[in-house]
């Protein structure tokens, strides 16, 4: 009855009013990405733009955009939820209502937001819910949280695209990817930040549907 109670809380979204109160004050992280260098804060190339990825444990997902081309830089936060500033003992509780976010700042003329949605859809299970694998809880969902109307538009296009090649492949799941206007993103601890280029042989539990996107790269 516990577990069922503890696991039933951890994937109920909580509501603002019961969410935890959070801080004024920001995360302190090195703003030097581990992986590549590049300024985390700022100091984008022209005309970069912004993608916002939550697709379960945020360790795998961040290395899986730093190594695209065409990707400027990386970082993992938090996102979608309600409490400031959260730190990751708050929202692995999952009363912040966040879900583990990477920021993905790239440049359009050398890879697409649809060439992100692809990787996105393709590299984890957006049928599952409120978890990824064996990561339980509000947490983890599956979303995307956009910075334009193109990108909200993009996104809900190929969310129907890929619910469609699902349902070519034989599979009666349905896609629960959350798309929404970003909201505040807050950057998570330092020992988060790139931590598979900090930790090689570090856990990354990312594990598609085995059916492609349809869009070409």
């Amino acid at each position: 009855m516990f577990l069922s109670s503890l696991l039933t809380s951890k994937t109920t979204m909580v509501t603002p009013e019961k969410a935890l109160p959070g801080r004024a004050q920001a995360v302190v992280f090195e703003d030097r990405h581990f992986a590549n260098g590049a300024r985390i804060r700022g100091s984008y190339p022209e005309g970069a733009e912004i993608a916002y990825l939550a697709m379960g444990c945020f360790w795998g997902a961040e290395r899986l955009f730093w190594e695209l081309p065409g990707v400027h830089v990386t970082a993992v936060g938090y996102q979608g939820g309600y409490t400031p500033n959260p730190t990751y003992q708050e929202t692995c509780t999952g009363q912040t209502g966040h879900a583990e976010t990477v920021m993905v700042v790239y440049e359009p003329g050398k890879v697409s937001y649809g060439d992100l949605l692809k990787v996105f859809f393709e590299e984890h299970d957006p049928t599952q819910g409120m978890r990824q694998g064996n990561d339980i809880g509000t947490v983890y969902r599956s979303a995307i949280y956009t910075t334009s109307d193109a990108q909200l538009a993009e996104a809900i296009a190929v969310r129907d695209m890929y619910q469609d090649a699902l349902a070519k492949a034989g599979k009666r799941v349905t896609v629960s990817t959350e798309i929404a206007p970003a909201g505040p993103f807050y950057f998570a601890e330092d020992y988060h930040q790139q931590y598979l280029a900090k930790n090689p042989n570090g856990y990354c539990g990312l594990k598609g549907t085995g059916v492609s996107c349809p869009i070409s790269r």
